[in-house]
């Protein structure tokens, strides 16, 4: 049977479940999610998106493995410039980040903070290291890529070919700005 991980915001009003094993758990230190992290921890009572390194933990998921179940109408839309080809959404009921989405994408990037520290999948990759001014800071516990790699996007077309090529769409109602 397929591991169903129930997820939810930080106050409990968006509440989804994430089916089956993630694509990839990773940590990303590209220049957009630190710029993103910062502006989105100034939110009110939002909690810390970057760790002690600049990066943001994200568990990436197939779109057609992501069911909302409570709460959606509570989603709302951030991006970093009016033109951004992706997307941060977030809880607006506690201003929680839920998930980053890349234009066109087949998967959802859900933020690590949904789960709690037991039950958060192990990291197993950190990318876009060559973002960061010295990533000789980060440890050495799992690949630290400077770019995405090529198995990277491998795995990601593999799940791509197993949805049939799709890619469903995520409605958001509003945006936020921050």
């Amino acid at each position: 049977m397929s591991p169903i991980h129930r997820l939810g915001c930080a106050c409990g009003e968006v509440q989804l479940t994430a089916s089956g094993t993630p694509i990839a758990s990773v940590e990303c230190c590209c220049d957009s999610c630190r710029a993103a992290g910062a502006r989105l921890e100034r939110l009110p009572g939002a909690k810390s998106v970057l760790d002690r390194y600049g990066a943001t933990r994200f568990v990436l998921y197939r779109k057609d493995r992501i069911r909302f179940a409570a709460g959606a109408d509570h989603l709302k839309a951030f991006r970093l410039s009016a033109g951004a080809g992706s997307r941060r959404v977030v809880a607006s009921c506690c201003n929680t980040p839920v998930f980053l989405e890349l234009k066109g994408g087949h998967w959802l990037s859900l933020y690590g903070g949904l789960w709690s520290e037991d039950t958060l999948p192990t990291l197993e990759m950190r990318t876009m290291t060559g973002d960061l001014t010295d990533p000789s800071i980060l440890p050495r516990d799992v690949p630290n890529l400077e770019r995405q790699s090529w198995p990277f996007f491998a795995t990601l077309l593999k799940a791509w070919v197993a949805m049939g090529f799709r890619s469903p769409r995520i409605d958001v109602q509003g945006d936020i700005h921050v």
